[in-house]
Order: C-alpha cells, then sequence, then structure tokens
C-alpha cells in the first residue's frame, strides 16, 4: 500500500490496483502539487460537504467513472450531479472490492456552497477508517478533539493517522497531539495547515511533541510506503 499526501487534506491511497483520493480539493488549492487533468482515480472518499473537501470531486467522478463514498446527505446532493455514489453514515462499515471503509464521529460543519451562494446542508462530518492489505488508515477529516479518539485507538489498530493541525477550524498542534497519543497510530502525518494564512502553523514544532518516530511531516506529493 502507498500513501501520498498532496496537500491541505488530500491523501491519495493506491492498493490492489486501485487509486482512492480522500477529499480530492485541487483547483483553489495553492498547497497541492496535483493538477485536475491529469488525475486517475478509482474511489474517492469523502469527509464532509465543505468546498475545500468535496474540491473536484464531481469532474474527478465523472471523467473517471469512480465511485463517490461520503455521508447520506452528501453522497446524494453528489448523485444528483450525476456521479455515483455509495452512502454511508457514522458508525457504519462496509467492505468494497477495495478495501473496508468505516465512517467515525467528527466535530465540525458540513455544508456546500454552490454557484449561486446558496449554503446546502450536507449532513454529518465524519472521518475515515480504510482497511486493506492488513493496514489500517485514519484520516481524522476536519475535526475538534474529542475523547472518543481514545476508542478509536483502542478498537482499532492504526498504521497511520492523518491529523488536522491548523487550529482555528478544527484541531490546533496542541490538541492534535493528544489526539495521536490516545489514537496510538504508529505514524501520524498532520494535514489542514498552511493552506490559507488563518491555519498557518509549523509542522515541526507539531512533531516534537509527538512521541520519537511517530510523526512524519510529508510535503505535497510525498509518499509512505506500508
Amino acid at each position: 500500500m502507498k500513501l501520498t499526501y498532496h496537500g491541505h487534506s488530500v491523501v491519495k491511497i493506491e492498493t490492489g490496483g486501485k487509486t482512492i483520493f480522500i477529499d480530492p480539493f485541487i483547483t483553489g488549492n495553492g498547497a497541492t502539487d496535483l493538477k485536475v487533468e491529469d488525475v486517475k482515480v478509482d474511489v474517492i472518499l469523502l469527509t464532509h460537504g465543505h468546498n475545500d473537501h468535496v474540491g473536484d470531486t464531481v469532474d474527478l467522478a465523472l471523467r473517471n467513472n469512480a465511485l463517490v463514498v461520503a455521508p447520506y446527505e452528501l453522497a446524494t446532493y453528489l448523485s444528483w450531479q450525476g456521479v455515483h455514489v455509495h452512502p454511508m453514515h457514522i458508525g457504519g462499515a462496509h467492505q468494497f472490492e477495495f478495501g473496508k471503509v468505516k465512517l467515525t464521529q467528527a466535530f465540525h460543519g458540513s455544508s456546500y456552497i454552490d454557484e449561486n451562494k446558496q449554503i446546502i446542508y450536507t449532513g454529518m462530518p465524519c472521518g475515515i477508517l480504510f482497511s486493506a492489505e492488513g493496514k489500517t488508515i485514519y484520516h481524522a477529516g476536519d475535526t475538534a478533539l474529542f475523547s472518543d479518539m481514545k476508542l478509536i485507538g483502542e478498537r482499532n489498530n492504526i498504521d497511520v493517522a492523518f491529523l488536522p493541525i491548523g487550529d482555528n477550524f478544527t484541531m490546533g498542534p496542541e490538541d492534535a497531539a493528544l489526539a495521536a497519543e490516545w489514537l496510538r497510530a504508529k505514524t501520524v502525518v498532520p494535514i489542514h495547515y498552511n493552506t490559507f494564512p488563518v491555519i498557518e502553523q509549523d509542522p515541526e514544532k507539531f512533531v516534537a511533541m509527538l512521541n520519537e518516530g511517530v510523526g512524519k511531516i510529508l510535503k505535497a506529493g510525498e509518499s509512505i510506503e506500508l
């Protein structure tokens, strides 16, 4: 399994011959190394409906005939755009041919602002537990710190956790460091920082708060092999 970080909260998973993207925010993302026209994708996993996470989902899904897995209300909205979807909800898991997806809770908002400046409610935000090839990946999405992260850590053998550290909209570095402790992930990668001025953070300071060898900073385009 190969995991690649592409800036903001964009994570690519390559496993079993499939390419999976989490929260493919590319257009308008100054922190990414990707170009929409170059992206090939089989599956898109979405944590919530905010524009900087849904991103280019509709375009990518339609051009690649990709499946989109998302919380129910968001999946329904995307299906109206002609996208092939699989709706899920918090606490639910589903075994797909490419791996197992389970949605966890996240404390945040979830809505999509369309071109008419209408705010569309897209259900509850979530985190994602993805398991394949005997490995488990946790993408926390946008979230505050919450104590049930202890339970997530106790019940799952997490190999890599992607945690937001930007503050203002999500956990800041201090809360994310406590989340890392509770989750007990073997590797923790900071995400959702430095894309915009309001979420500027020093990832080196975050990594220094973690147990030695746990934190790993990935620049856009850099990968982890599991």
